[in-house]
C-alpha cells in the first residue's frame, strides 16, 4: 500500500493543476446539488420494532388524525382562580379558537371541557393537534403556533406553545468557528509558516465541504436526523485537518532532508499517507459498524460521518500532495527555506536546524522520564483515570424532552409553566392505543384498560378516551406524577404493559415521547456491550496486522477502554449529575442522551488507533533497525510527541467549539468527543503507552511465527516502500 500511495503522491503533485481543478469541479457539482436536491431532516427517533413504534404505525393506519404531532399551550392568568371568572374563559376560549384555526392544525381541544385546567384556576392547557407529523410541519405553521397568545400577553396573562411540535434543527453559527480559528492557531505555531497552516486548513475545508454538501444532497432520498450532519461536520473537521497536518509535517521533514518536493511528497504519502488509510479506514469501519445494532437512525448517522471521512482521506492523499506542489519550500519556515535551497542535491539540513529533530525537546525529555519512572507512572495513570471513571456505572440514557431544553426557549418556557401548574407529569404524557376488531371490541375494552392503568403506581390521572370514525381505535391520555426523565416513569412503562397485557380481544400497546424514549435507550444500553466487544477485538485485529505483535494491540484496546470509562465518567459528572455544569453552559443536569456512548465508541475507536499507529510505528522501525526497545521507545515519542499533539489539540478545538452551542445533544457530544481526545492522548498514549512498551521491552513485539505466517502484510510503515527507494537517489530540482 505504501509504494501505490507514493506513486500517487508523486502523481497529485505532478498534475496539481488537473487535481485541483477537479476537486474543485466535485465541491461546486455537489454544492449545486445539495442546494437543489435538499430534503427535510427528522428531529424524531423511531425505533422499528418496538412496542411504541408498533402503536404509532397502527395510529398512522387506523386513526390518522390521531398520528400527527402534537402541541400543548400552557396559560397562566395573572391570578388565581381567574379562569373561573367570565372574563378569564373568554380569554382562553379566545386561545382555543386561535388555535383550532391555524394552517395544518386538525384542531384544539378546550381546556374547560377536558377538565385540563388547575385546582388553583389559574393554569390551563390546550392541546393542539396537527395533521401531520412534527418533521413534516413547516416553518410557516410552526411560527404562527408560536405566535398564539400575543393580545391575550397584552391583557398580562402568560401564554407558552410547546410540544413537539417544536422540535427544530440546531443551528450552527459563529461559535463553532471558534474551534477552528483554534485549530488554525495551533498549525501556525506547529508549522511555523502560515503557507503550511493555510494549505492544510484549506485542504480540510474542501473536503468538509464537499462531504457535507453530498450528505444534503442524499438527504432528499434517506431520512437524516437533526444531530446527522453535526456530527458529520465535527469529524470531517477535525480528521480533515489532522490527516492533512500528518502529510504535511513529514513531507516537510523530507525537504529538510534533502528530498526534491516531488520526492518529498511522494514520501510523505506513502508513508504518513499509510497511516491516514489506516487511521481513517478504522473510523469509517466503527461507524458503518453501527449498522449492526439495527437501529435505522443510528444506522445513518453513523454512516453519514463514515462519508464525510472517507472524503476527508480522498482529500489528504490527492489534494494535500497537489497544494503541496504549489507551495514548494514555502511549507517552511522562513529561516530554513534558505538553508534547504542553499544545500547541494540530497544533503540534509542540519539537525541543529529542524527542532523536531532536536533530541532535547519537550518529547524526548517526556518519553525518557516516563521510561526511568514508568512503573509509579503507570500507577499513578491508572489510579487517576480509575477515579475518572467512577461516576459510569450511575450512566443513565434517555432520549432529551423539553424540560432540558435551553432555558428561556419556547420548549423550556411552556414545560417549566406546564410544570408549575400540573407537575412534572403533565409534561411527559403517555398514549395507550386500544385497537379490536371492531367498534364492540373496543369499546368494551376501553374501561378494562382505563381501571387497570389507574391502579398502578404513579399513576395520575387518564385521560377520557379518543375514539377513531369507525370506533375500532381508541386513544387514552395516561399523565404519570413523575417527569419524563425520571427512573420512576421507566418503571411506570413496564408496568402499565405488564398491566394491560391480558387484555382479550384488543391489541393494547403504549407510545408517546416518553415510551419511545424509553425503548431506544433499552435498545440500545442492550447493543452496547456487543458493540464494545465488535470494536475491541477489531482494535486487536488491525493493531496485530499493522505491527506483528499480540502484545501491542492488547495493550491498545485496553488502552482504549481506560479513555472510554474514564471519558463516560466525566460526561456523567458534568451533564447527568451536575457537577461543574456552569462550566459548560448547562442549564439543566439530564440522563446522557441514549446514543451518545455508543456513538462516543465508535468514533473515539479510530481516533485511539489513528494516535497509536503514528507513535508506535515509529518505536517499531527503530527497534527493527537496530534500536533497543528503551531507545526506541523514546525515539518513537520523541519525533511523534510534537505532530500527535498538535493534532489532539486541534481535534479538541473542533469538538469544543460544539460546546457552546445550546443544543444539548450537540454539547454533550462535542464535550465527551473533546474529553475523549484529550485523554486518549495526553494520558493514554503519550504516557501510559511508552511507559508499559518500556516495561515489556523485547517482549512487546513477539508474535509466534504461525500466525506471523497466517497474516497479510499490509505494510503500514512503508517497509516495502524503503526497499523499494534505497537504491534510489533523489534529485532536488
Amino acid at each position: 500500500m505504501a509504494t501505490l500511495l507514493y506513486r500517487l503522491g508523486r502523481g497529485a503533485l505532478r498534475r496539481r493543476r488537473l487535481v485541483v481543478a477537479l476537486w474543485l469541479v466535485v465541491l461546486v457539482g455537489a454544492g449545486i446539488a445539495a442546494a437543489t436536491l435538499r430534503g427535510p431532516t427528522a428531529s424524531n427517533f423511531t425505533m422499528p420494532g418496538t412496542e411504541s413504534q408498533q402503536a404509532l404505525d397502527l395510529l398512522s393506519e387506523q386513526f390518522p388524525a390521531a398520528s400527527g404531532a402534537t402541541g400543548t399551550i400552557a396559560v397562566k392568568a395573572p391570578g388565581d382562580g381567574q379562569l373561573a371568572t367570565p372574563e378569564g374563559q373568554a380569554v382562553v376560549r379566545e386561545l382555543v379558537q386561535q388555535a383550532a384555526t391555524l394552517p395544518g392544525v386538525v384542531g384544539a381541544v378546550d381546556p374547560f371541557q377536558a377538565g385540563a385546567v388547575s385546582p388553583n384556576g389559574r393554569y390551563a392547557l390546550i392541546q393542539v393537534q396537527f395533521a401531520t407529523g412534527g418533521d413534516e410541519v413547516t416553518d410557516e405553521q410552526r411560527t404562527a403556533y408560536e405566535e398564539v397568545g400575543s393580545a391575550a400577553e397584552a391583557k398580562g396573562w402568560q401564554v407558552a406553545p410547546g410540544g413537539e411540535v417544536l422540535g427544530g434543527e440546531p443551528e450552527i453559527g459563529s461559535t463553532e468557528a471558534l474551534g477552528v480559528l483554534v485549530a488554525a492557531i495551533v498549525l501556525i505555531i506547529t508549522f511555523g509558516s502560515l503557507v503550511a497552516a493555510g494549505m492544510t486548513m484549506l485542504n480540510a475545508l474542501i473536503g468538509v465541504g464537499v462531504g457535507m454538501a453530498g450528505l444534503f444532497a442524499l438527504s432528499g432520498v434517506i431520512e437524516l436526523t437533526t444531530t446527522a450532519p453535526i456530527l458529520a461536520l465535527m469529524l470531517g473537521l477535525a480528521v480533515g485537518i489532522d490527516y492533512s497536518l500528518f502529510i504535511t509535517s513529514r513531507h516537510r521533514q523530507n525537504l529538510l532532508e534533502g528530498l526534491s518536493p516531488e520526492e518529498a511528497v511522494g514520501r510523505a504519502v506513502g508513508t504518513a499517507g499509510s497511516a491516514v488509510v489506516f487511521a481513517g479506514a478504522t473510523v469509517v469501519i466503527a461507524l458503518a459498524g453501527l449498522a449492526v445494532v439495527n437501529i435505522p437512525f443510528l444506522t445513518v448517522m453513523g454512516l453519514a460521518a463514515a462519508g464525510t471521512v472517507t472524503i476527508a482521506v480522498l482529500v489528504a492523499i490527492t489534494l494535500q500532495p497537489a497544494l503541496l506542489g504549489f507551495a514548494g519550500n514555502r511549507v517552511l519556515p522562513r529561516r530554513l527555506r534558505s538553508a534547504v535551497d542553499a544545500a547541494a542535491p540530497g544533503d540534509a539540513v542540519g539537525e541543529e536546524k529542524l527542532p523536531v529533530e532536536d533530541r532535547s525537546g519537550f518529547g524526548f525529555r517526556w518519553a525518557r522520564f516516563v521510561t526511568r519512572f514508568r512503573v509509579p507512572v503507570i500507577l499513578v495513570a491508572l489510579l487517576g483515570l480509575g477515579l475518572l471513571a467512577l461516576p459510569t456505572p450511575d450512566m443513565r440514557l434517555a432520549l432529551p424532552d423539553a424540560s432540558t431544553a435551553t432555558e428561556g426557549s419556547p420548549a423550556r418556557v411552556a414545560s417549566d409553566l406546564t410544570t408549575e401548574g400540573f407537575g412534572p407529569g403533565f409534561t411527559g404524557r403517555l398514549a395507550v392505543v386500544v385497537a379490536g376488531d371492531d367498534a364492540q371490541a373496543t369499546a368494551a375494552a376501553v374501561p378494562q384498560v382505563t381501571a387497570m392503568i389507574q391502579r398502578t403506581d404513579n399513576v395520575l390521572a387518564v385521560a377520557p378516551p379518543q375514539l377513531s370514525p369507525d370506533g375500532r381505535t381508541a386513544l387514552l391520555g395516561v399523565v404519570p406524577k413523575t417527569g419524563p426523565t425520571d427512573e420512576a416513569t421507566e418503571t411506570l412503562v413496564h408496568d402499565v404493559r405488564d398491566a394491560v397485557g391480558g387484555v382479550q380481544d384488543a391489541e393494547v400497546l403504549l407510545t408517546g415521547a416518553t415510551a419511545i424514549g424509553i425503548d431506544v435507550s433499552e435498545k440500545l444500553s442492550d447493543a452496547l456491550p456487543i458493540y464494545l466487544l465488535l470494536v475491541v477485538g477489531l482494535s486487536v485485529l488491525l493493531l496485530m496486522l499493522v505491527f506483528r505483535s499480540l502484545l501491542v494491540p492488547l495493550k491498545a484496546a485496553l488502552g482504549f477502554l481506560l479513555t472510554v470509562a474514564a471519558t463516560f465518567g466525566i460526561t456523567v459528572a458534568i451533564f447527568q449529575q451536575g457537577h461543574l455544569a456552569d462550566l459548560v453552559g448547562l442549564d439543566t443536569p439530564a440522563p446522557l442522551v441514549s446514543f451518545l456512548p455508543i456513538l462516543l465508541i465508535g468514533i473515539l475507536f479510530g481516533l485511539a488507533m489513528d494516535y497509536e499507529v503514528f507513535l508506535v510505528s515509529r518505536m517499531r522501525e527503530d527497534f527493527v533497525h537496530g534500536d533497543t526497545a528503551r531507545e526506541a521507545t523514546i525515539s518513537g515519542m520523541g519525533h511523534g510527541a510534537r505532530v500527535v499533539t498538535a493534532a489532539a489539540l486541534i481535534m479538541m478545538s473542533v469538538f469544543g467549539g460544539f460546546v457552546f452551542l445550546d443544543d444539548p445533544i450537540i454539547k454533550s457530544m462535542g464535550f465527551a468527543l473533546a474529553i475523549g481526545v484529550a485523554i486518549d492522548a495526553f494520558v493514554v498514549r503519550m504516557t501510559i503507552v511508552p511507559a508499559v512498551m518500556s516495561l515489556l521491552g523485547d517482549r512487546a513485539w513477539w508474535l509466534p511465527r504461525w500466525l506471523d505466517r497466517a497474516l497479510p502484510n499490509v505494510d503500514i510503515e512503508g517497509e516495502g516502500l524503503r526497499t523499494h527507494l534505497e537504491d534510489r537517489t533523489p534529485t532536488r530540482v
